[in-house]
Order: C-alpha cells, then sequence, then structure tokens
C-alpha cells in the first residue's frame, strides 16, 4: 500500500506500507512534506493523523498490563477539562483518576479514605486535588461542592464511583448491610447529583453553551441480579433507575447522565483484599458451589466471561470518553463486560 502526502493537491512525497499499524512509524522514518493534516482511506476505514501526532509511539497495551492510561485513541475529549471522581484513592476509582490524569484533566480525588486521596494527589502532580467526603453524608457532599466552586469555579465531568458490596443471602444478611450498601450505591449517587448537579446547572445559567457530563460507575449487576448478592444488585438496579430519571430531567441544563456497568475488575481490593474482598466474601457464604480456596472462586468468574479475563481499567475509560465524546446519548447504562451481559430488547 502506498501513502501519499500532497500539500494543496500536489503530491509531495509517497511511503510504502503494509499495514495501518506500520504508517505512524514509516512517516516518521520517511523525509516527507507532511501538511498539516492527513488522511489515509483503505476500504471503508481511515485514519487522520496531524503533523504533531506523527511518529509518536502510539501502539496501546494489552493485557494484564493495560492500564487506564492505555485507553488514548479518545483522550483529547477529556483535556483540559475540570473533573472529579468519588471513592478515587483505590480501585477502580484511582484507575480513572490516573487515565483521566493522563488525558490532560484536572481531577478532584474524592474518597472517605483522605489519606489515601492525598498520596495519590501527591503522586499524580499539581493537576488533581484530595478532597475527603462521606458521599452517604448531605452535609459533607454540600460541602465538596462548594469546595469546587470556591477552588475552580467550575466542573465538566462528575464520575460517581464510590460503592461497597456487603455479599450475602436474603435469608442471613443483616439489616445493617443491606442498608449501608443502599445508602452508598443508590443514595449517595442521590447527593452527588443533586449538590453537584446543582453547580453543573448554575455553570449552564452563565454560559449557555457549557455542556457538561454526570457518569455513574454502576455494575453488570445493575443489568442483571446477582445470586446471593441481592443488597449490592438492587442497588445497581436502582441507581440505574436514577440515571434515567436524572437524565430526564437535567437535560435542560444542559447535563448530559449515563451510566458505565463494569463487568468485575478482578485484580482491584474490591475483589482481591484478602480479608474483606469478594474472593473471601463469596468463598466464605458458599456463593460458588464445591469452592474451596479463593484461586477457585476466581476461576469460576473468570469462565464466565466470554473474552476470559476480568475488566481492566483501560476498558472503563474507553467507555467514559465515548460518553462525553458523545453528544446525542443520555440516560444510558453502557455495558462493559466482556461479553458476559449483553443487552436485549
Amino acid at each position: 500500500m502506498f501513502v501519499t502526502a500532497a500539500e494543496g493537491g500536489t503530491a509531495t512525497a509517497s511511503v510504502a506500507v503494509e499495514a495501518l499499524d506500520e504508517l505512524p512509524a514509516a512517516l516518521a522514518s520517511a523525509d516527507l512534506a507532511l501538511p498539516g493534516t492527513l488522511a489515509v482511506t483503505v476500504g471503508e476505514e481511515t485514519l487522520a493523523f496531524t503533523a504533531g501526532t506523527v511518529g509518536d509511539p502510539a501502539p496501546l497495551p494489552h493485557g494484564k498490563e493495560a492500564d487506564a492510561s492505555a485507553a488514548a485513541a479518545r483522550a483529547r475529549v477529556v483535556e483540559g477539562k475540570v473533573a472529579v471522581v468519588t471513592g478515587g484513592a483505590q480501585g477502580f476509582g484511582a484507575e480513572i483518576v490516573r487515565g483521566l490524569v493522563s488525558s490532560g484533566a484536572f481531577v478532584y480525588i474524592a474518597d472517605l479514605n483522605g489519606e489515601g486521596a492525598a498520596s495519590l494527589a501527591a503522586e499524580l502532580g499539581p493537576t488533581t486535588a484530595a478532597i475527603t467526603v462521606n458521599v452517604a453524608d448531605e452535609d459533607s457532599v454540600a460541602a465538596m461542592a462548594a469546595t469546587i466552586a470556591a477552588t475552580t469555579g467550575g466542573l465538566d465531568l462528575v464520575v460517581s464511583n464510590a460503592g461497597i458490596v456487603r455479599a450475602g443471602s436474603v435469608l442471613e444478611q443483616e439489616a445493617a448491610d443491606f442498608r449501608l450498601t443502599t445508602e452508598i450505591n443508590y443514595t449517595a449517587f442521590f447527593l452527588i447529583t443533586k449538590h453537584l448537579g446543582r453547580l453543573l446547572a448554575a455553570q449552564r445559567r452563565t454560559a449557555p453553551v457549557w455542556a457538561t457530563d454526570i457518569i455513574q460507575i454502576n455494575s453488570k449487576s445493575g443489568l442483571v441480579g446477582s445470586n446471593k448478592n441481592g443488597a449490592y444488585a438492587g442497588s445497581k438496579f436502582g441507581g440505574i433507575g436514577l440515571v434515567q430519571s436524572f437524565a430526564l430531567e437535567l437535560v435542560e441544563h444542559g447535563i448530559k447522565v449515563n451510566a458505565i456497568c463494569p463487568g468485575n475488575f478482578y485484580d482491584g481490593p474490591l475483589w482481591s483484599d484478602p480479608d474483606r474482598g469478594l474472593f473471601v466474601q463469596y468463598l466464605r457464604s458458599g456463593k460458588v458451589p464445591g469452592a474451596t480456596t479463593v484461586d477457585e472462586v476466581r476461576e469460576f468468574y473468570e469462565a464466565k466471561v466470554p473474552l476470559r479475563r476480568g475488566t481492566y481499567g483501560s476498558d472503563v475509560m474507553r467507555a467514559i470518553y465515548y460518553l462525553v465524546e458523545q453528544e446525542y446519548e443520555t440516560g444510558q447504562a453502557v455495558p462493559v463486560t466482556g461479553g458476559q451481559v449483553m443487552l436485549s430488547s
């Protein structure tokens, strides 16, 4: 395949490549007088390059090492934006924070674990700020909104990620665990949307073209029931109901509201913590028949996924970029499950 660089309709040079993924390196090493932009079309596929990006070491990492920063294709959609990630000090939240920062966003790391949030902010540098918040407490959430308004004067993206799991049979689970799960996973999303939504709506009044996003990190358990995990699944199902309802209401304020429903993040503390992780909880509760070790529980869950792995941070980041970039979508629950949950009408 020959690629020709042209300026004003006049060909300047060409380079031969066997496949499109060889093009950036070939262009970087060739002596081409490149125009400002270069579009290459092969069949129905088109790749676009700018003079500033041709030759960048662009291949994305794959496999277990593919962290949130790997989802770079749409990354510029959040460049220069101000974001807040609740539950941002660890697990999926920390992956999202890292991905947004690497994509050029300023990120508030909001977490009940203020020490952890401050530590991550110190690691990632001046485009982050730590906020200690209890997302289930209205006064705490209101104070967070006030801090954001006073610090950056505005906000573009809310990622409501904070959540907990308290697995157990409906015949045995303590009501206190059920209520706590509901408060953190369901009621907190209402509080986050109420107080940060007010800030987003106020921005819109002063800048009528200012479009913003609220994204709830939900779960595949918000799309299908979960055996011996009803408190969690119920709170996540409810969260999607809130997403759809808030989307209908907030559209007049230029706010899109969507959810991402990831599959299992097996390598994060939610699943792999040796004391409180879900692998341990599910082993103890007998949720996996016949399992006698944590490894057997993990194998059981990985076997359920057609793509045969858990969800990575980069998978969720690509969904976040899509929802921010997509101007014509609100009230949706986007599955990111490796095919484990497939939508049906």
